[in-house]
C-alpha cells in the first residue's frame, strides 16, 4: 500500500507533466497566431457572404476553409489543456482565481465550439453547385447566411463564450502577479491583452471600428503572451 508520501510524489510528478505538455501547447498556439496572421494578409478575412463562401469552396477548398478560420477550429481545443495546466501551475499560489478561471475557460471554450463551423460549409456548397432551380439555389445561401451570422465570431453561443475566455484568462493572469514563477511582465500582459479583447467582444456589439481596432492592439501581443506563458510551465515542470 503506497503512503502519503508516494500519494504526493506521484501529484507532484503528474502535475509537472501536464505543466511540460501545456508549455508545448503554448508553444503551438504561437505557430497558430502567426500562421493566422499570415493567413490574413495573404488570403484575407472571412468571406462577406455566403455566396462568396461557395464560391470559394467550389474553386479554392483549402483557401475557402482557411478564411473560414478552418484554423481556429483545430486550435481552439489546445485552450483545454493550457489553461488546465496554468490553473494547476497556480494553484498553490491562488486557488481560487486558477479554478475559476479554468471553469469559465473550459465553458467558454466548449461554447464556442458547439456553434457552426467552417466545415458545416462544406455540404451545403456541394448543393448550391448541384442545385438546378433558382429556388433552390435561394435556400442554400439563406442557409449558408444563416451559418455565417451564428458562426464562432457572431453567434450567442459564441459571444457568451469569448466573454468567459477572456475573463478567465485574465483571472489566471492576475494570479500569476502572485507568482514567481510567471513574473509580473507575464502577468501583466495577460491582464491587457486578454482585458483589451473582452472589451472588444463588447465594443463590438455597438462600435464594430472600435472593437476591430482593439483587436489590432491585442491581436500581437498574443504571440509573445503565449511563448512567456509556456517558458514559465516548462520552468514549473522542471522544479
Amino acid at each position: 500500500m503506497s503512503g502519503p508520501a508516494q500519494d504526493l510524489a506521484r501529484i507532484e510528478k503528474a502535475t509537472r507533466s501536464l505543466c511540460r505538455a501545456g508549455a508545448v501547447v503554448a508553444f503551438v498556439l504561437i505557430v497558430y497566431c502567426l500562421a493566422t496572421m499570415v493567413q490574413m494578409i495573404v488570403l484575407g478575412g472571412q468571406p462577406s457572404s455566403a455566396a462568396e463562401a461557395f464560391l470559394l469552396l467550389r474553386s479554392h477548398p483549402l483557401r475557402g476553409l482557411l478564411r473560414l478560420d478552418l484554423l481556429t477550429v483545430f486550435a481552439l481545443p489546445l485552450y483545454y489543456l493550457l489553461f488546465l495546466a496554468l490553473s494547476m501551475a497556480l494553484w498553490p499560489v491562488d486557488g481560487v482565481k486558477a479554478v475559476v478561471s479554468a471553469l469559465f475557460v473550459f465553458t467558454g471554450v466548449t461554447l464556442t465550439l458547439a456553434t457552426p463551423m467552417a466545415l458545416s460549409m462544406l455540404p451545403l456548397s456541394g448543393k448550391y453547385a448541384a442545385a438546378t432551380t433558382d429556388a433552390a439555389r435561394s435556400q442554400f445561401l439563406a442557409a449558408g447566411e444563416a451559418i455565417l451570422a451564428t458562426d464562432m465570431w457572431h453567434g450567442t453561443g459564441a459571444f457568451v463564450g469569448g466573454l468567459l475566455v477572456q475573463t478567465g484568462a485574465v483571472l489566471i493572469c492576475l494570479a500569476m502577479l502572485k507568482s514567481a514563477a510567471f513574473g509580473k511582465l507575464t502577468g501583466w500582459l495577460g491582464v491587457v491583452m486578454f482585458g483589451l479583447d473582452l472589451v472588444h467582444i463588447v465594443a463590438g456589439l455597438f462600435l464594430p471600428a472600435v472593437g476591430a481596432a482593439l483587436l489590432m492592439v491585442a491581436g500581437p501581443l498574443y504571440p509573445i503572451w503565449f511563448f512567456l506563458a509556456g517558458r514559465s510551465l516548462w520552468r514549473v515542470a522542471r522544479i
